[in-house]
């Protein structure tokens, strides 16, 4: 089963990705993720203006399958949700990279994304 893997994008150990334009960075989990959980049925809310450390959970995404915790790849204050995965959970597995991203994080330091891996490393990553 092939798993697309987008280049350009940061990807965490836990399966979320990270894009950043002009320091502010959209989250979302790889299709890997989505393709592990199974059919989503559920995403707690997430809180605007939550300030988050790198690798601190800041919502669970539920499927049939299993309960998953997503973290932030990096740390910062979380500014936007997408409010659409909320009402419709099918978009998380349909779209992960676009349409299915999660939440958009003001990015306190970028220099944290050294502790994750880019398009091909995570490729690699996920062969093991």
């Amino acid at each position: 089963m092939s798993n697309k893997i987008i280049e350009g994008l940061f990807y965490a150990k836990s399966d979320e990705w990270l894009k950043i334009e002009d320091g502010i960075g959209t989250i979302g989990i790889s299709d890997y993720a989505q393709d592990q959980l199974g059919d989503i049925v559920y995403v707690e809310s997430i809180e605007k203006g939550k300030k988050l450390k790198q690798g601190e959970s800041f919502t669970t995404i539920e499927s049939v399958k299993a309960v998953s915790d997503m973290n932030a790849p990096v740390s910062g204050e979380i500014i936007e949700v997408n409010e659409k995965i909320v009402d419709d959970t099918s978009i998380l597995n349909q779209d992960p990279y676009g349409e299915g991203w999660i939440a958009k994080i003001e990015i306190d330091n970028e220099d944290e994304v050294k502790n994750l891996m880019n398009s091909k490393e995570y490729s690699e990553y996920r062969k093991e």
